[in-house]
C-alpha cells in the first residue's frame, strides 16, 4: 500500500492530457499496490501565489520565533511540505507552456525549496532531505520534444529531474503524452502514452 500524492497543474481541465496520463499512473500505482490512497492537488485551482519578499524571509526565521504573520506567510509552503512528506509516490502534471512549466508548479515549488528543511547546505554542495519516494512525471506537449530538433527546447523535463535531485529524489521515471497537434501523431498519441506506463 501506497500514498500517493498526485499534483496537476493543468489549465484545460477535463481536457488536460497531462491530468489524463496522471490519473493513468496512478491507477497503475494502485493496481500494483492494492489499497493504495490518493491525494490529488490541483495546483492552478488553488491559485498559489508566487513567492514574496515576505514568505522568503520568513524561510528563514527559526521556528520557535515564527510571529503570526509568519507563519501566515508560510502557511503554502507548510502545507505543500507536510503533503510531500507524507507521500511514497509523488505524480507530477507538468503539460510544457511556451517551452517550460505553469506557474502554478513553479510556485510549489519555490514554496517547498526551504534551506534546513528540504534540503540543506554542506561542504560538498546541497543535500536533499526528502528521500525515499518515487516521483513519476506525467508530461504532455503539442510538438515531440523527446527527441529530433524540438529535444534542444524542452526546458520542463531537464529542469524538473534536477529540481527533485536537490531535495533528494532521484528515482524519477518521465511518461509522455507528445506530439498532441502533430498531424500523423496526434491520433495515436495519448494511446502510445498509456501503454508506455510501467511502474517499478
Amino acid at each position: 500500500m501506497k500514498r500517493i500524492l498526485h499534483l496537476t497543474s493543468s489549465i484545460l481541465g477535463s481536457e488536460s492530457k497531462s491530468i489524463k496520463l496522471g490519473r493513468a499512473v496512478v491507477d497503475k500505482v494502485i493496481e500494483k499496490y492494492p489499497g493504495s490512497s490518493i491525494e490529488e492537488v490541483n495546483l492552478v485551482e488553488l491559485e498559489v501565489p508566487h513567492l514574496t519578499p515576505a514568505t522568503f524571509q520568513s524561510f528563514l526565521v527559526p521556528g520557535d520565533q515564527l510571529t503570526d504573520d509568519d507563519r501566515q506567510s508560510i502557511r503554502y509552503s507548510e502545507q505543500f511540505i507536510a503533503q510531500l512528506q507524507a507521500a511514497d509516490v509523488l505524480v507530477v502534471g507538468a503539460p510544457l507552456y511556451n517551452f517550460t512549466i505553469h506557474t502554478a508548479l513553479k510556485s510549489w515549488i519555490d514554496h517547498i525549496t526551504r534551506p534546513g528543511v528540504t534540503f540543506k547546505y554542506s561542504e560538498q554542495g546541497p543535500v536533499g532531505l526528502i528521500t525515499g519516494k518515487k516521483v513519476y512525471i506525467a508530461f504532455s506537449s503539442g510538438g515531440v520534444y523527446s527527441h529530433g530538433p524540438g529535444a534542444a527546447n524542452d526546458f520542463v523535463i531537464p529542469y524538473l529531474v534536477t529540481f527533485f535531485r536537490l531535495l533528494g529524489l532521484t528515482d524519477v521515471t518521465v511518461f509522455r503524452a507528445e506530439g498532441l497537434k502533430v498531424p500523423g501523431i496526434m491520433e495515436h498519441a495519448m494511446d502510445k502514452a498509456i501503454q508506455s506506463i510501467v511502474i517499478d
